[in-house]
């Protein structure tokens, strides 16, 4: 069954999906209801599907474009399931250009439950960056570099089997 979605998977049979939550900035620090550019996500979606062929990728926003007017209860309903998600997905993709506490969240959820986190972030200092993540890329090309070449793939199946340990 595909992850999210409630369809059959179309990995082939000695293939195994791997489930990725896209976590990434939202709304920031922002007063208002508005989000931050949110064009990367596309970007990162189609290069996991492009070089990781087994991906099963959720995109929050994709399925909740208009979270910003949700009322009250939809809003706590969708934040909390999320939250869920990150503890059950294969790896946590944080697009971390400044800091989200959202995203920390996620971060927070995928790390405690024993999945495998990966920034793209240039705030290698910060403590949730710095200590939730598994592998962190300080910007979307050397992430792009590290999936094209199958390093990041190599790197997450390392981790996953030491987790399981």
């Amino acid at each position: 069954m595909h992850f999210l979605h409630g369809l059959e998977a179309h990995a082939t049979p000695c293939e195994t999906i791997m489930r990725i939550f896209l976590a990434g900035i939202m709304q920031g620090s922002h007063r208002t209801a508005a989000l931050h550019d949110q064009q990367y996500r596309g970007r990162l979606k189609q290069l996991l599907v492009a070089h990781l062929p087994a991906a099963d990728v959720y995109d929050p926003l994709a399925d909740h474009p208009k979270s910003l007017e949700y009322g009250p209860q939809k809003g706590r309903d969708v934040f909390f399931y999320h939250n869920r998600l990150c503890r059950e997905v294969d790896l946590v993709l944080a697009f971390v250009p400044e800091a989200t506490m959202g995203t920390a969240i996620e971060m927070w959820e995928a790390h405690s439950h024993g999945r495998v986190v990966v920034s793209i972030s240039p705030l290698i200092l910060n403590w949730a960056v710095r200590f939730l993540s598994d592998i962190i890329y300080s910007d979307e090309a050397t992430f792009e570099q590290a999936l094209i070449s199958g390093e990041l793939a190599k790197k997450v199946q390392e981790i996953q089997a030491q987790k399981r340990l």
